[in-house]
């Protein structure tokens, strides 16, 4: 695995060098860059590494301009004094985020996530690298990129449209022609998405799919009653004219959901 190093404190450097060698024998560091300027400079002569490690707080300012400034093809894990940046990195190419002094344990917790991605897309006959490594970088945003829910809805009601914040829903369901929504207030409207669109759109730690027909929030569950077919019953407020059963595949995860 090749590595660059992006510190510029030299006691950090051989630090970070000496952990790395024990606990990845194939770890072979390219390359070690002190600044902005050194780091775009190194990226466009050198093919791209394996990896980057790179601190935040560099001399001539903070590492996230490397990004406006060079294309960077490699997964990064970042390594900083400070956690206030915890957000920014992960918009970037970030794997994990370590703070100074990097532990061991840490850093071998981290390179075993990159190690676990990676193989995920280990090469498939005739694949290209680039291709592959494009794959791997996808996964990685889409792991840690913060992602955006809907905040409302714009329905239907008589003759007018009206927009319902996703706070008022208390469930989806479908009866098998048409997919609606109630309202904590008991209201009901119909919602021009399939199910399957829906479960893009709403938050996972407010939603869950029960099964095919129904997505029910947190706060719209009175009661869980088991039921036969190692299924589960719920009682929804405001009351649903359906069974609201959980289907027997999704049983494990609504536990863990339920118990979060």
């Amino acid at each position: 695995m090749n590595i660059l190093i992006v510190e510029d404190e030299d006691l950090a450097v051989k630090k970070i060098q000496k952990t790395l060698l024990s606990v990845d024998n194939n770890a072979r560091v390219v390359g070690v860059t002190d600044s902005i300027k050194g780091t775009v400079e190194w990226l466009q002569q050198h093919p791209a590494p394996d990896l980057i490690l790179m601190d935040i707080e560099l001399a001539d300012g903070q590492s996230f301009e490397i990004f406006k400034l060079a294309e960077i093809k490699s997964p990064v894990i970042f390594t900083t004094s400070y956690d206030e940046y915890a957000l920014k990195a992960f918009k970037v190419n970030s794997i994990d985020y370590l703070l100074k002094p990097v532990q061991k344990e840490e850093l071998q917790a981290a390179l075993e996530k990159y190690k676990e991605m990676k193989k995920r897309y280990s090469a498939k006959e005739g694949e290209a690298e680039e291709a592959r490594l494009d794959s791997l970088l996808k996964e990685l945003r889409s792991r840690l990129e913060p992602k955006e829910y809907r905040q409302r809805f714009l329905v239907k009601h008589g003759q007018k449209l009206v927009s319902i914040e996703i706070g008022e829903i208390a469930y989806f369901f479908s009866d098998g022609r048409l997919n609606f929504f109630k309202t904590v207030d008991n209201r009901k409207f119909v919602v021009d998405y399939t199910m399957d669109e829906l479960e893009d759109m709403v938050d996972p730690k407010q939603y869950f799919r029960i099964s095919r027909s129904f997505y029910v929030s947190v706060n719209c569950i009175d009661k869980i009653e088991e039921y036969f077919g190692n299924r589960l019953i719920l009682t929804l407020k405001p009351a649903v004219d359906k069974e609201a059963l959980v289907s027997r595949e999704k049983v494990t995860d609504f536990k863990k959901w339920m118990g979060k």
